[in-house]
Order: C-alpha cells, then structure tokens, then sequence
C-alpha cells in the first residue's frame, strides 16, 4: 500500500502548476490572502521543530530516558553513520536532533488527481519544484483545502506523514510519532530522507522518490545482513513486508493500465465512471483474495473508498524498479557511483526520464 508522503520544504509562494507566476499589483492581494496564512503556517511549525530539537547524545544522557526512546535513537545514530559510511549518503541528511512532538502525527499531506484520468493536480514550490501534494502541520487545514479540491471534481486522499525531509537546507531531526515505528521500517526510513538530501530533481516527484525508495530498500538489507547476518529477524520481516509490496504493486500497475484504457476510451463520462468503480471494486476484491492485507483488515479494506489518487499515490513509490538495477549493475553495484549515475538523469527530458521509469526488462 502507499507509503506516507514527505511534507513539502517551506515553500514561496504557493501555485498549482497550471498558473503561470506573475508578480504584478492585481497578483499581490490573492498571495496575501492564499498564500501567506499557508506560509506562516509551516513556518511556525517548521520553526517549532527546529527550535525544539536536541542533540541525539544530549538525549541519550539524559537520567530518565525510557528504555524503548533510547533504544530507537541508538538505532538511528547507527543507521545515520552506516548511510554515510558505506551507502554514501549525504552527512546533511539529518538525524543528528531529535524533537518531541505535542501530537501523534507529524502532519498531513493533501493529494488529488482528475477523476477520468490518472493525472494528478499539482503544485508549484521553489526548491521542490513541481509536487502532487501539499503538507499540513493541522489536520484540519489538510480536510478544508480536500473539501475544496472534491468540491471541484476531484479524487482525493489525505495521507499522514512517516517522514519529510528539508533537502539539506535544515539538519532535520527525528521525530517523536517515528520511534513508534518497527525497527526496520525505521532503518529505511532514515536511509529514505538522506537519499532525497542526496539526489533530487526538482519537479520530479515519481523520479525522486521511486530512487529514495530503491536506495531504502539496498540499503535496509545491507544494513542488517552487516548487523545481523543472512538470519536477520528484522531482515526477514523486511523481506516478507517486500515480496507482498512488490506483489501488490505489480497488481496495482496492470489495474492502473485498465483504468486508463477506459479513460483514454471514446466512451461518455457517464459510462467511464461506471467502468472505473466496477475496475476498483474488481481490483479491491483481488487484494482479499491473494490475501495481500491481513484477513482482520479485509472488511475496513472493501468499505474504504478507492480513487485514481489511490492508484497514483503508490506508484509514486515504486517505478522503475528494473531501471534502477540497471543503473546499479552500471555502476558495478557502488553506490557513490549509482547516486552519480541517477543525477546523469536530470539532464534528460522529461519524456525520457519517463521511459526511463517504465522499463520493464
């Protein structure tokens, strides 16, 4: 299933790709009133984050840690050397601070896409660039910009975020909601935000996160056949989560493909959004029955409304896998290099970075 979105750097100002900036007296009044609320509040929170962090040791001396938070930084100071040691990780990547948080969640992301399309709505943001999500520190101001993106025809989701990164321009901390997360997954959520400090496109998003999420999954596994050799416990619950990834994903894609032949179709609207429910509800069924979910989960699984967004919100993730090993097979399985390699890629066209993520063999 998709994997939580990465909240977006403090952005200025803020646009969907669709409008063309134009700083002129009559744009002034409509970034007033759209922009600078939205700005200063990721600023303040951002601000908060910054304000509020520690360093990791100053944490770990403290008299009355708790067993379970000192276990999970000793954890990530672990996994931030290895990362910069032997994945070649950029040191700027963060979790060097921690910072308790007064909430359960670090923040939200709100994405959408057309309804007959699988085309998401995007936004535009100076370093970022071009992005299929914006982030949220309040939940409630994520459900009022989805209220209005439904209200326009859209499919949406509201995602909670596992983790963002600052790109570098600030050292980010680890967050408190994060050390509730299995050891594993933690590993390879630190490796995940230092490879985006490390290589990004801006404008890019399916690029950016498809090589983070590649250079998580090389990395986690060499990080505990090191640690722990072949008979790793966390390695194998890695790899069992993996294979059911890889499974689903694959699942995912032929019914993505389905979904835009019947787009792409002369067919009326009416009769595109009647074959789009019965393609969601087909696929949804599938996902019970190759037992992809736990059996205690199905119910909540069928009665959750499914959208375009759903299907573009995971492939996001996970494209070009197959490409990726080529360009580490390339780079004769040196990660230095294959990070140089995968920048070689931002040269490229758009449209070829494209063909580049759907290779298929």
């Amino acid at each position: 299933m998709p994997k939580p979105l990465p909240l977006l750097p403090i952005p200025f100002p803020c646009r969907t790709k669709k409008k063309k900036l134009i700083m002129t007296i009559s744009f002034f009044p409509f970034f007033l009133t759209s922009c600078l609320p939205y700005l200063y509040h990721l600023g303040k929170e951002q601000s908060a984050i910054i304000l509020g962090r520690e360093k990791i040791e100053t944490v770990l001396n403290k008299p009355n840690i708790d067993s379970k938070t000192k276990e999970k930084l000793y954890l990530i100071r672990e996994v931030r050397k290895f990362a910069i040691e032997e994945l070649a990780l950029n040191e700027n990547g963060g979790f060097e601070y921690f910072t308790k948080l007064e909430r359960d969640e670090i923040g939200w992301n709100v994405s959408a896409s057309e309804s007959l399309a699988l085309k998401s709505y995007t936004w535009w943001f100076p370093i970022a660039g071009t992005v299929p999500y914006k982030g949220f520190f309040d939940k409630e101001m994520a459900i009022e910009l989805e209220n209005e993106l439904k209200n326009k025809g859209y499919d949406t989701r509201i995602r909670a975020i596992g983790g963002y990164s600052t790109l570098g321009w600030f050292s980010d901390p680890v967050l408190s909601p994060q050390l509730n997360w299995p050891d594993h997954r933690l590993v390879g959520l630190v490796i995940h935000e230092m490879a985006h400090a490390t290589a990004y496109l801006p404008g890019d998003t399916t690029l950016n996160e498809s090589y983070a999420s590649f250079v998580e999954e090389n990395g986690t596994e060499r990080f505990y056949l090191k640690k722990e050799g072949e008979k790793s416990p966390h390695l194998e619950k890695f790899k069992k989560e993996k294979t059911k990834r890889e499974t689903t994903i694959q699942l995912l894609k032929v019914y993505a493909d389905r979904l835009k032949e019947v787009y792409e179709s002369n067919k009326n609207s009416e009769t595109k959004l009647l074959q789009k429910q019965s393609l969601i509800s087909e696929f949804k069924n599938k996902v019970i029955e190759d037992k992809l979910i736990p059996e205690e989960k199905s119910k909540e699984f069928l009665a959750r409304e499914w959208n375009n967004e759903d299907f573009l919100g995971a492939l996001r993730y996970h494209s070009g896998e197959v490409s990726f090993n080529h360009l580490y097979a390339k780079a004769n399985y040196d990660l230095k290099l294959f990070h140089k390699e995968v920048k070689k890629l931002f040269d490229l066209p758009a449209d070829l970075r494209k063909d580049f993520l759907n290779q298929t063999h």
